[in-house]
């Protein structure tokens, strides 16, 4: 598993953008982990999947209410990663409103997840391979904390948890 002081491994992940801008079309999006990361202060909080009872009524919310005191701390970026695809994620952000406030980037083949040594195995549940339930901060590419929950848990990775590390 990663650990705080190490460099995020390299992945892609992908976000459904619903705006075009220079390099970036309407739709799905791939992003390299390690060009998004250089030399920003990125939240990056995980979650098992888009849609679940906890991580819509709970996880997402918490970063939403909290965004402003987050920048204030001089973070980037706040991004949301679950191994989903970034159909789901873009529908997902839609229906929680993250508007510009919160990344969604879907992990759908869990790339980025297993390097992490992160990953859920929720096979026996239908659900497959998913994330666990972590946040981190990141400088520069680099973990500079990292909370991740017990299993079952929602404890220490919400917005409120990581404003008291900022």
């Amino acid at each position: 598993m990663i650990a705080v002081g190490q460099k995020l491994p390299n992945a892609t992940l992908y976000e459904f953008l619903d705006e075009a801008s220079e390099g970036c079309a309407i739709g799905p999006n791939a992003f390299e982990v390690e060009k998004l990361t250089a030399g920003k202060k990125i939240v990056i909080f995980a979650l098992p999947g888009a849609f679940t009872p906890t991580c819509s009524a709970k996880h997402v919310p918490s970063y939403v209410e909290n965004f402003d005191a987050i920048k204030a701390k001089g973070v980037d970026e706040i991004w949301c990663v679950s191994v989903n695809d970034p159909f789901v994620m873009g529908a997902w952000g839609r229906d929680q409103k993250v508007g510009k406030k919160i990344r969604m980037l879907g992990d759908g083949s869990a790339e980025f997840t297993k390097k992490l040594g992160l990953e859920l195995d929720l096979v026996a549940r239908g659900l497959g391979i998913r994330s666990d339930r972590y946040a981190m901060i990141i400088e520069d590419g680099v973990v500079t904390t990292l909370d991740r929950e017990a299993p079952g848990k929602f404890e220490v990775s919400d917005a409120a948890s990581i404003l008291k590390k900022l």
